[in-house]
């Protein structure tokens, strides 16, 4: 870590502080998250100890946290508990069952240490963001103000991706000192993949593919005419453009299953399709933590539409997650814990212990080190507010509507995500923070006893114009 990251990361903890003093709450917690995605260095931070490491998204949350109790303290007092909120706490603690499951061969002392610093840092990293959402994104204005600070995201980073498209990945190395991941991956059919201050290509590929389908969908609905004097229309071209030069195949495939999930609530007022990437990612993990699933026609679809490169990519991702898979079922209910015995590892010449498999996808990393306890709550975290919004709160010939629009298309965002999740491992703290704001919504959108019937969360007074406006933009 070099002497600037270190300086960035000691002076992101004021900066967060002083936003919430520039800014109201709800939108300092945005401009936080999306300020510390987009800018702070990567694989940098500080030892802390008995709590987690001040690093990455988790310095973000400390940032927040300490400015919350400072600024806003009584928003606490608000916070109602639901059984909504049950999968990401459980998948927060997870660690500390794998741990003590585990004890046989960590010892129980350490397994107890190790389960609860594990819970903390993964509590910290999933949890927070989703509590946050609960607490500030919970209602349809909260909502359409992340969407729009995204795309506000987006169209700052236009200039660094086309830069590093033409000149190579080097923007982090110029201003931290050191490239983050092997440069060797950065290189994409015939030219140059940016990865800015990201993670990975991949990584960047993800944001930049939501930050495009919000633009999309919130010009369509109307949402907001402008983004910084940028009349709507031509910020879709640029981020659009600037997405497909970003050269991340898999995106494309998650924007053109967006935008068919978004036409199909536009013109034929049905939700079918949402649902219909839900049950496959359910039914995808059932039979690929059991053993059953069968890659070999995935395989050739993507030889025959993407090339012979990207299908031995997933042919790769694939064989190395049925060796995983195999490892993991020996400890099926809590996985493996921590220190990489998720991994499959196999004796050299030399007798020396070495890793044989590669982990690609998060949701075989969850399955190895949480097992299946942990994979199916953060899953059900992740998919059950988008199956409430889509179903009993706001079906899909709302989902047009300018009050609506934004709420749906993160919603979307959402699944498309958890869809990446499945062949890479590309964390971002926004998804969780949708999570929460998504469960927020529904959960204060409730039909009251004496309003059985009423399903969507729109008062009585904006309902008539609300189908009025449908009617005419279908």
């Amino acid at each position: 870590m070099s002497f600037q990251a270190q300086l960035a990361m000691i002076l992101w903890l004021p900066i967060t502080i002083y936003l919430f003093k520039k800014f109201s709450p709800r939108k300092a917690v945005i401009v936080s998250f999306l300020g510390g995605l987009l800018f702070l260095p990567r694989k940098a931070g500080f030892a802390l100890p008995l709590i987690p490491d001040y690093e990455g998204m988790i310095a973000t949350c400390y940032g927040i946290f300490i400015a919350i109790i400072i600024y806003d303290s009584q928003i606490f007092r608000k916070f109602k508990f639901s059984w909504f909120d049950l999968p990401i706490i459980l998948f927060g603690i997870s660690p500390f069952f794998s741990s003590l499951s585990n004890f046989s061969d960590l010892n129980i002392i350490f397994a107890l240490y190790d389960g609860i610093n594990q819970s903390i840092s993964q509590s910290f990293q999933w949890g927070m963001p989703y509590f946050l959402g609960r607490l500030y994104l919970n209602n349809l204005s909260g909502l359409k103000e992340l969407a729009i600070n995204t795309i506000k995201g987006g169209l700052i980073y236009v200039p660094l991706c086309l830069y590093e498209i033409r000149m190579s990945p080097q923007i982090h190395t110029m201003v931290y000192g050191y490239f983050p991941h092997s440069f060797g991956q950065t290189m994409r059919l015939g030219g140059w993949r940016p990865q800015v201050f990201m993670n990975h290509g991949l990584m960047l590929g993800l944001f930049m593919m939501t930050a495009t389908l919000l633009a999309i969908w919130l010009w369509q609905g109307k949402v907001i005419k402008k983004i910084w004097g940028i009349p709507m229309e031509w910020v879709v071209v640029i981020l659009l453009v600037t997405f497909i030069l970003i050269k991340s195949t898999g995106a494309y495939v998650l924007l053109f299953a967006g935008l068919m999930v978004l036409a199909s609530a536009k013109w034929l007022r049905s939700n079918l399709p949402l649902i219909l990437l839900m049950i496959g990612i359910v039914y995808y993990l059932a039979i690929a933590t059991t053993g059953n699933f069968n890659g070999d026609n995935l395989v050739r679809f993507a030889n025959n539409s993407f090339g012979e490169e990207r299908s031995q990519s997933l042919e790769f991702r694939l064989d190395n997650e049925k060796l995983l898979g195999e490892r993991a079922r020996e400890r099926i209910l809590f996985g493996w814990a921590g220190w990489g015995r998720n991994k499959v590892l196999t004796a050299d010449w030399k007798g020396d212990l070495e890793d044989k498999s590669v982990t690609d996808s998060y949701w075989i990393i969850v399955f190895g080190v949480n097992g299946l306890f942990g994979l199916i709550t953060l899953i059900t975290s992740l998919l059950l507010p988008v199956f409430y919004f889509a179903v009993f709160r706001y079906p899909a010939k709302t989902w047009f509507h300018p009050q609506v629009a934004s709420a749906a298309v993160l919603s979307v965002s959402l699944i498309l995500f958890v869809i990446d999740s499945l062949v890479n491992a590309m964390f971002n703290p926004i998804f969780p923070l949708i999570s929460g704001g998504l469960s927020g919504l529904v959960l204060n959108n409730v039909p009251s006893k004496n309003k059985k019937r009423k399903k969507l969360a729109i008062k009585p007074k904006q309902l008539s114009p609300l189908r009025t406006s449908i009617t005419k933009k279908c």
